[in-house]
């Protein structure tokens, strides 16, 4: 019997942050996402991704690049496929995901399984203190404080301030902080001292990702995470002399499928790894909780920083993420 032609549905959707969430980029109170659902019979995948600025991504781009696919989904290409016909980001993020998906409620299987992971386990996820004044993070911190992991986002000039003030609010709270590419060459030197002399275990991203050659000279006091320089398993090998780990990012890497192969190759050259996320609803935080397994460090409190979450949605106990419930995703 023929298998059931498969049909693809794409849209976007808005939803409001618990306040105004900021990072040396800008700030915003609604996050934009784009979700796509791939129906093959009875079954249904469901994928959700984050255009982003910073990659020149728009709504409108990446539901044209998810349009301009239709009919190599619809019929039936593979997930390996779908990372030769399309370029990682975020468009291919939420297709790959929801191809996953898919494959999972076809075959009453894990996704974790298929995509030849561990099963999930509960992970303790950072939580993410947005860029403000010292007194205004410290008080965000402070409410925070029975999360045992907090990142906080920095913009530069006053870095230090801001994390000593979160340092005297919360004393016994693991801090990892996160530049943005805000800092200048010129500020690396003495901000990793200052990041280091407060306890801080890692800084991500300091300096801009077109000009981190800095940071391959320098003896560094402490961890340095790639975010913005790390996009792909093509520039690892330069990124390995730079940093000490890279955050893998499901928007940037092109979905599920190609963020696995990344871990591991990083993995390969000696990296750790983050897990990481945009600012987003549970359906595009589940697939990276797969990913936890692999990671040193997690970082999955999207949803956390949105107003209202989609039902059904991931569960959070304490500081810890949950593995998603298949009736969400995988």
């Amino acid at each position: 019997m023929t298998a059931a032609r498969r049909t693809l549905a794409v849209g976007s959707e808005s939803f409001p942050t618990r306040g105004t969430f900021a990072i040396s980029r800008g700030s915003r109170t609604r996050v934009e996402v784009v979700t796509c659902t791939i129906r093959q019979g009875r079954a249904a995948g469901r994928g959700e991704c984050v255009p982003y600025a910073r990659y020149d991504e728009t709504v409108a781009c990446v539901i044209e690049r998810i349009e301009a696919v239709r009919d190599d989904i619809e019929g039936g290409i593979s997930r390996a496929a779908l990372r030769e016909r399309m370029p990682a980001g975020a468009a291919r993020n939420a297709l790959d995901c929801a191809l996953l998906d898919l494959e999972a409620k076809r075959q009453a299987r894990p996704a974790w399984a298929i995509a030849g992971l561990d099963a999930p386990v509960a992970a303790v996820t950072a939580f993410t203190i947005g860029l403000g004044r010292p007194a205004e993070m410290a008080a965000r911190a402070r409410a925070a404080a029975g999360r045992p992991l907090l990142k906080l986002k920095l913009g530069g000039d006053g870095d230090a301030e801001r994390v000593a003030a979160v340092r005297d609010a919360v004393p016994g709270a693991r801090l990892i902080v996160d530049a943005n590419e805000a800092w200048t060459p010129a500020q690396l030197e003495a901000g990793l001292a200052d990041m280091a002399r407060l306890g801080v275990e890692l800084v991500e991203q300091p300096l801009p990702a077109d000009a981190d050659e800095a940071l391959a000279a320098m003896a560094r006091p402490l961890a340095v995470c790639a975010d913005e320089s790390c996009r792909g398993r093509g520039g690892l090998a330069a990124l390995a002399a730079r940093y000490d780990m890279i955050n893998v990012k499901l928007d940037k890497s092109g979905g599920l499928t190609e963020a696995i192969d990344l871990a591991r190759a990083a993995r390969a050259l000696g990296l750790k790894i983050m897990v990481g996320c945009m600012v987003a609803t549970s359906l595009a935080m589940a697939p990276a909780v797969l990913l936890a397994g692999l990671a040193d460090y997690v970082d999955l409190d999207g949803p956390l920083l949105l107003a209202r979450d989609r039902e059904p949605a991931l569960r959070y106990r304490g500081a810890m993420v949950l593995p998603p419930p298949p009736e969400l995703w995988g």
